[in-house]
């Protein structure tokens, strides 16, 4: 299982970071080292700014390569919703340099999953809200129809790159409203009002 992960897919947080709004999709990955397993993430030593990214979450249900963007959905088994989380200063670091991102993104814990919900194939995928909360106030919202990508459009364009095997995960991109964590927090994550994730910053 790997996470194929969407940067700058919503254009309001591209701004919040003076980014430039993408031409096409921008794709890193976290390995499968990078989940999270159970509800706590302790916060990791090599980072004084790790930030929370609320993400919609597409498991991917069949192995699929060069996926044309009329048949994307067939390949969606499940929807959830995400938290990557991001090292800001290590990030701000290595693209001063030049350098990849990888150790400010896909550090061990980095990817927070949801439970899943098998995905009605009737649903609009254009239409679907999500939010998370930290210690009971909402920080980020945001809906589907706001990405500049929309899921099939990032399943077709990965799919050239990526052969798309059962279980994978996207991370879908992040809604405006990013912030640092802190020691103490409780992270609440939602998807179309269900609450899919609970995290404790330890």
């Amino acid at each position: 299982m790997k996470c194929i992960c969407i940067g700058r897919n919503y254009g309001e947080h591209a701004k919040e970071l003076n980014n430039p709004v993408p031409e096409n999709p921008v794709v890193f990955l976290k390995p499968s080292t990078a989940v999270l397993h159970g509800k706590d993430f302790y916060h990791p030593e090599f980072s004084n700014d790790i930030h929370y990214e609320c993400e919609l979450l597409v498991r991917i249900g069949k192995q699929g390569k060069h996926i044309a963007k009329e048949f994307a959905h067939h390949y969606i088994d499940a929807l959830s919703v995400g938290i990557d989380f991001t090292a800001r200063d290590v990030q701000a670091r290595q693209k001063e340099k030049g350098l990849p991102w990888e150790i400010a993104k896909a550090f061990d814990q980095s990817a927070v999953v949801g439970q899943w919900v098998t995905w009605d194939k009737q649903q609009d995928l254009t239409d679907c809200f999500f939010g998370l909360q930290r210690n009971q106030q909402w920080v980020q919202q945001g809906n589907s129809r706001d990405m500049l990508f929309p899921i099939t459009d990032i399943i077709h364009y990965v799919s050239r790159y990526f052969t798309l095997q059962q279980g994978d995960v996207l991370f879908t991109g992040t809604p405006a409203g990013v912030g640092k964590i802190n020691i103490g927090d409780h992270l609440e994550g939602y998807l179309l009002q269900q609450k899919l994730l609970e995290v404790f910053i330890k």
